[in-house]
């Protein structure tokens, strides 16, 4: 690897640690469907979030829940405090396309339709208001 390469790569993995955040890959569940929920939830308070997760009855909000969780894990164990001490939001969600699982299903006269089984990856960013208005 190039040495302009190589300090790019070491900067991208320096902003990394300072960020704090969850990712799932290959969530079976179609990335049109996820982002509904993800827009839900993006830029409100982290217990806030919580709630409307868990008493949604899509079948996205269940993942993201769990997600959502792991992130706020994520942001206790780097800086060492707790989560109901400070005030977190979630800064950002990305939903990205997956791969998909292609089948075929049987049709009239010896035709067959393609189902594509699609998945998402999804990313959760969590942080409080005062670190975003430091930097």
């Amino acid at each position: 690897m190039g040495a302009r390469k190589h300090n790019s790569a070491e900067a991208m993995k320096a902003a990394r640690k300072e960020q704090y955040f969850a990712k799932a890959n290959n969530v079976p569940t179609s990335p049109r469907k996820m982002r509904l929920v993800a827009d839900m939830v993006r830029g409100m308070e982290v217990n806030r979030a919580l709630g409307a997760l868990h008493f949604s009855t899509r079948e996205a909000s269940r993942a993201l829940e769990k997600l959502l969780k792991s992130a706020i894990a994520n942001w206790e164990v780097k800086t060492g405090k707790k989560a109901e001490d400070e005030t977190l939001y979630v800064t950002k969600i990305m939903v990205d396309g997956g791969m998909s699982i292609k089948r075929m299903l049987p049709a009239p006269q010896g035709r067959a339709y393609r189902i594509r089984k699609r998945s998402n990856h999804v990313t959760i960013f969590v942080d409080t208001k005062n670190t975003n208005a430091e930097k």
